[in-house]
């Protein structure tokens, strides 16, 4: 099984420090760990800083993969180039390898990614020509198609309608617990959160505020803490756990 652990983590931008002191337990692969907190508590500089793309104080650790078993999917994926999302996949599965000659291995592998993802029907269409919502997916299939050990995404359902985030969600879910990959999700919905994610991180002000078993983290007390909101959780006829808000908090929040 892949585990991951955060210490002291630390960037900054210019003179202005972003995050400080970002530490965590090991974070166990095999489910979906959500990445939460208000909007500027850090979360894509975290996830930035874990793939290598920042530098500062800290150390990450890993079990189970190196630094090259990991995949960072950015919240904005630029898709102008004139490919089909076929030859995107396949740009993605060969990048850095030399060559791009395709085992049958290979293809099996980008045939598995488009259907695992739902877009195999798009697989003749020109990237300028999807929606949001399927450039997303495409992004998606990318980061997979390689079948990473350590995935970070950023807000990956954002641009998904309601159906199309149960399905990524749960292919996402389905992955992490065939590969026992660390999955690491920045999802802004938590009853989305509460749906499919066993563990979650909390974040604000660039700090680590809070890891565990998402139940056991996403209290109403932290709610208030990270948002500023009043909610409770309660049960849904399935039994499923769901926020409700109740209202703006009249004590001032943490950001």
């Amino acid at each position: 099984m892949v585990k991951l652990a955060l210490e002291q983590l630390g960037a900054r931008y210019g003179q202005r420090e972003v995050l400080s002191d970002a530490s965590s337990p090991w974070i166990e692969g095999g489910v979906l760990t959500a990445l939460v907190g208000a909007n500027a508590a850090g979360k894509s500089t975290l996830f930035r800083r874990i793939a290598g793309q920042l530098r500062g104080a800290g150390a990450i650790r890993l079990s189970g993969a190196t630094e090259s078993d990991l995949r960072y999917m950015p919240q904005d994926t630029a898709m102008t180039a004139a490919l089909t999302v076929y030859e995107s996949v396949i740009l993605a599965l060969k990048q850095g390898k030399g060559g791009w000659r395709l085992t049958p291995s290979e293809l099996t592998a980008v045939d598995d990614v488009l259907h695992r993802f739902g877009i195999a029907h798009l697989a003749e269409q020109q990237l300028p020509d999807l929606s949001g919502g399927q450039r997303q997916s495409v992004s998606i299939a990318q980061t997979l198609v390689t079948r990473p050990k350590v995935v970070l995404m950023d807000e990956p359902t954002s641009a998904l309608d309601l159906y199309r985030q149960f399905e990524i969600l749960e292919a996402l879910r389905q992955y992490a617990a065939e590969t026992g990959a660390v999955v690491v999700l920045a999802v802004h919905d938590l009853n989305q959160v509460m749906r499919s994610c066993t563990t979650t991180i909390a974040l604000a002000g660039g700090r680590i505020i809070a890891t565990g078993p998402t139940l056991e983290v996403l209290t109403p007390d932290l709610i208030r803490q990270l948002y500023g909101i009043d909610s409770r959780v309660e049960r849904c006829s399935r039994g499923c756990p769901m926020m409700i808000v109740d209202g703006p908090s009249p004590v001032e929040f943490q950001v």
